[in-house]
C-alpha cells in the first residue's frame, strides 16, 4: 500500500531501469484494464521538439481566463512531480495521486509478468493522468505534452479535437532517427484522420512531411507563416509587442516572454484558440485572449530570477533552443555582458549546442549536477568551442565564481538540462543560495 505521496513518486522512479520502450501495446493493456479513462476527455496532443510547454501555457492562460477549466500534462517538472499533471496550473494533490496510484500498481506488477513486460516510468505517469482527468468533474479541456517523439509516446492513444506541432529539430535523434525528414515522421505520427493540424514548424523539409501526413489522413493543416503569421512591432527586455493574422487580424498583442521562438509559440497558440473559435467549441473574446497571452509565463525557460543582479535561467537543451537563447540575447539584451554557466547531459554535443556563441568573448563556466545522465564537467569544458572557459564541477560555487565577478549591466545567464535548471530554481526559491554558494 502506497500511503503518501513521497511513496508513489518513489514507486514510479523505480521504474525508471526500464527506460525508454517504444509501442503502444503496454499502454492500451492498462488503459483496457481500467476500462479506457482516456476517453472520458477531450485533448488537444501537442508535439515538437522546442515550444511544446510554453505553447501549453499559453493555451492554459487563455482558457482559463475564458472560464474554462483545463488539464495539462507536460514532463519534465521544475519545481515538484505532481506539476506534470495539473488542473488549471494546480498540481494534482497528494490523495488523487496516492489513491490512483494504488489503483494502478497491481495492474503494473501483473502487466510485468506477462509477454509484454513491465511498462515504463513515462508509461506510468501518463496513465495516472489519464484516470485523473477522467475522474475530474466539469473538466473542458486537456493539453496533451507529447514525452518523445508522437508516433510511439505513450501519450498517442487518443483521439484529440486537435493536433499541435511546434517545432522540429535535432533532439534525441539516438531514438528518433538521424535527419530531419526521420524525426518529423515520429512527430506527425499524432496526426489523426480528420483531426485538424496546426503548425509552428518553419523548416521546408519538415513541412513537407507533415503536410503529406496530414493529406494522407485528411486532416486540414494550418502553417505558421502561411496560414497565420506574425509581425514584430517592439521588443525591449521587459515584452514584446507583435501584430497577429489568421483567421483575424489583430494589432499589438503583448506578451512578457522572451524571443522570436516565443511570437512563433504565441502565434501557434492563437492558431488554435481560433479554430476552436470557428469551431464553436469556445468562446473567447478579445480581452481574455490578450489578458490570457500577457499573463503567461513558463518556469525554467528564460526566466528572471534576479533582477538586481540580472540573473536568467533558462533551458536550452538542444540546438535549436541554444540558438534561440543566443537570439534572444542579441535581440533583447544587446547592450548587457554576458557570463554564462552550464551544464547537460551525457549525450550532447557541446561543440554543436555551442556553435552560435563561439564567437563571443563571453566567459562561459563548464558544471555538473546529481543525476544519473548529467555529463562531467570536464567533459564539457574540453568539447566546447568558446572563447573563455572554465571548469568548476561544483554547481554552487561554479554560480558563486559568476556572481562574484558580476559588474554593472552585466547579466548572469545559467542553462543547460531541464533537470539542471530545476536544481538551481529550486535551491533559489528554497533560500538556499546564500548559504550554499558561500561554502
Amino acid at each position: 500500500m502506497l500511503d503518501s505521496g513521497e511513496k508513489v513518486i518513489e514507486w514510479i522512479h523505480s521504474l525508471l531501469p526500464f527506460g525508454i520502450k517504444p509501442g503502444l501495446k503496454r499502454m492500451e493493456w492498462m488503459l483496457e484494464r481500467l476500462e479506457h479513462p482516456e476517453n472520458q476527455s477531450t485533448f488537444i496532443h501537442i508535439a515538437g521538439t522546442n515550444g511544446k510547454g510554453s505553447t501549453v501555457s499559453y493555451l492554459r492562460h487563455v482558457l482559463n481566463e475564458s472560464g474554462y477549466s483545463v488539464g495539462t500534462f507536460t514532463s519534465p517538472y521544475i519545481e515538484r512531480f505532481e506539476e506534470r499533471i495539473s488542473l488549471n496550473g494546480q498540481p494534482i494533490p497528494e490523495y488523487a495521486l496516492v489513491k490512483i496510484a494504488n489503483k494502478i500498481r497491481p495492474l503494473v506488477e501483473e502487466l510485468a509478468q506477462t509477454e509484454l513486460g513491465s511498462p515504463t516510468e513515462f508509461e506510468v505517469i501518463t496513465t495516472i493522468a489519464f484516470e485523473y482527468f477522467a475522474e475530474v468533474s466539469n473538466l473542458d479541456f486537456v493539453l496533451l505534452e507529447v514525452g518523445l517523439g508522437g508516433r510511439w509516446d505513450s501519450t498517442n492513444v487518443i483521439t484529440p479535437i486537435m493536433s499541435v506541432i511546434t517545432s522540429i529539430g535535432h533532439d534525441h535523434m539516438h531514438i528518433l532517427g538521424d535527419t530531419i525528414e526521420e524525426i518529423t515522421s515520429e512527430k506527425a505520427g499524432i496526426i489523426k484522420k480528420n483531426i485538424p493540424v496546426v503548425s509552428g514548424v518553419l523548416i521546408a523539409e519538415a513541412q513537407q512531411v507533415l503536410r503529406n501526413v496530414a493529406r494522407e489522413n485528411n486532416a486540414a493543416f494550418y502553417q505558421l507563416q502561411e496560414h497565420f503569421c506574425y509581425e514584430k512591432v517592439k521588443v525591449n527586455e521587459e515584452q514584446q509587442i507583435f501584430h497577429y493574422k489568421g483567421l483575424s487580424e489583430r494589432s499589438e498583442v503583448t506578451i512578457r516572454m522572451k524571443g522570436e521562438h516565443q511570437l512563433q509559440n504565441v502565434s501557434v497558440a492563437i492558431q488554435v484558440i481560433e479554430l476552436l473559435v470557428a469551431q464553436r467549441l469556445v468562446q473567447v473574446d478579445e480581452h481574455q485572449l490578450r489578458s490570457g497571452l500577457v499573463q503567461t509565463s513558463w518556469v525554467g525557460r528564460f526566466e528572471i530570477l534576479s533582477k538586481e543582479p540580472l540573473i536568467v535561467i533558462d533551458g536550452a537543451h538542444n540546438e535549436e533552443g541554444l540558438l534561440a537563447l543566443a537570439e534572444t540575447l542579441n535581440s533583447q539584451y544587446p547592450t548587457r555582458n554576458y557570463s554564462f554557466v552550464i551544464s547537460a547531459t551525457k549525450e550532447k554535443d557541446m561543440g554543436v549546442l555551442l556553435k552560435p556563441f563561439e564567437k563571443m568573448n563571453s566567459p562561459f563556466i563548464f558544471t555538473e549536477f546529481e543525476f544519473f545522465k548529467a555529463a562531467k564537467a570536464e567533459k564539457l569544458y574540453q568539447a566546447a568551442p568558446v572563447n573563455v572557459k572554465r571548469c568548476q564541477p561544483n554547481w554552487h560555487k561554479a554560480v558563486l565564481e559568476a556572481l562574484s565577478q558580476v559588474k554593472e549591466n552585466d547579466m548572469i545567464v545559467i542553462t543547460g538540462s531541464l533537470y539542471f535548471i530545476s536544481e538551481i530554481r529550486q535551491a533559489y526559491y528554497a533560500g538556499a543560495w546564500d548559504s550554499v554558494i558561500s561554502e
